[in-house]
């Protein structure tokens, strides 16, 4: 069975010629070496990057993305594997742990320098924490497009970096912060991220280096492959896990939105749905009740009672089969119209603006008619 395989291999992938694989070889090299240039940009991104993480915005946490150098040594790892290349292994391995350790103490001292608590963490620390089947997949297609964009001379690597550096130094940062804060749980659940991203990376690089004709032979080529799909493998039932949960919690909340406006005057008639966010517990098998908060505004005449409260979460948990706790949160909400019995007036700031008297027009001398001359006239000529 294996004669065939390498058979078909061997005719359908055909090697490059050795001085073009040695040239990528040395490329990939030069780009794994720790050097000071490596350093300076992993350091700058990480500090951006942390930034960025801790005042929420998208925006800053690009930018450190951009200049992220942590996909350099990914490919060179990728290669080194596939050929077994002792050399390029050991220098990848090594500039990518300097890198990864030195991005965890930088963002920790940011972490520990701003002390900002667990509980407010924004949406852009907490979407790194629980990584799933789809992240993996960001990673695989991110080292796909890093693979090609090296073998292939026309693409530019700024592309490949921005794609890897996406899915490596914000998980390493969030690492950092919440280890700051001792939160625990949503470091392991970064690092899981960064795992997973790091073998997803690596494994699709070395796919395409195979299928660009790097390779050296059958059997070097097919324990690389063999080796880091079991490894990637692993972590596929924990991101199963979470994806499904994910699908599971985002049909949950499409159900309580739907049972509050139809089968509830609460909401339905009593008050205004402004949004619903749904708090759930870190782990799947936690005891902890999920928590439902329902942001709402209520008709001042007609407040909304703890009573009321009770029968919804008994009716959502009778429609779901899951136990809860819910949480409204109400404004009042005062409709304000124009009384048209009352006088109008222009108030100001500070009070009622009073027209100004009017002064009455100088009275003008009117031009009398032609009839009315005729008329004068008879009367003996006066106007």
């Amino acid at each position: 069975m294996l004669i065939p395989i390498r058979q078909w291999f061997k005719r359908k992938i055909p090697k490059v010629p050795p001085d073009i694989r040695k040239q990528l070889q040395q490329e990939l090299l030069n780009e794994a070496e720790l050097d000071t240039e490596f350093l300076f940009l992993t350091v700058s991104s990480c500090i951006i990057a942390s930034l960025g993480l801790l005042m929420n915005s998208a925006a800053v946490i690009i930018g450190a993305m951009l200049i992220a150098p942590l996909m350099l040594p990914l490919r060179g790892l990728a290669l080194g594997m596939l050929d077994t290349d002792r050399f390029l292994v050991k220098s990848s391995l090594l500039t990518l742990l300097t890198g990864t350790m030195t991005a965890i103490v930088i963002s920790g001292m940011v972490g520990v320098f701003f002390a900002l608590p667990e509980a407010s963490f924004g949406p852009e620390i907490l979407g790194r924490t629980q990584p799933n089947l789809a992240d993996l997949g960001v990673a695989v297609a991110a080292g796909a497009i890093s693979g090609f964009a090296k073998i292939r001379r026309k693409l530019s690597d700024a592309l490949a970096g921005t794609a890897i550096s996406v899915a490596l130094m914000p998980p390493l940062c969030v690492v950092a912060i919440a280890l700051s804060q001792n939160a625990l749980p949503l470091a392991s659940g970064a690092f899981l991220l960064y795992l997973t991203n790091f073998l997803g990376i690596t494994l699709s690089c070395i796919i395409i280096f195979i299928f660009g004709g790097y390779y050296i032979n059958y059997g070097q080529t097919s324990q690389a492959v063999s080796g880091f799909t079991i490894l990637t493998g692993i972590l596929v039932f924990p991101l199963f896990i979470s994806f499904g949960n994910l699908l599971q919690q985002e049909r949950f909340e499409g159900k309580i939105i739907t049972l509050l406006r139809n089968k509830t005057v609460t909401v339905g008639q009593q008050s205004e749905l402004v949004a619903l966010n749904v708090q759930w517990p870190t782990f799947p098998w936690s005891k902890e009740y999920p928590i439902i908060l329902v942001t709402v505004q209520e008709n001042i005449n007609n407040p909304i009672t703890p009573t009321q409260v009770s029968l919804v979460e008994q009716l959502i948990k009778r429609e779901l089969g899951r136990q809860f706790k819910l949480v409204f949160r109400v404004s009042q909400l005062r409709e304000v119209v124009a009384d048209y019995e009352q006088p109008l007036s222009t108030p100001d700031l500070f009070g009622p603006v009073t027209p100004p008297p009017v002064s009455p027009l100088p009275q003008q001398e009117s031009i009398p008619s032609s009839s009315d001359k005729r008329e004068s006239e008879r009367d003996g000529g006066q106007y």
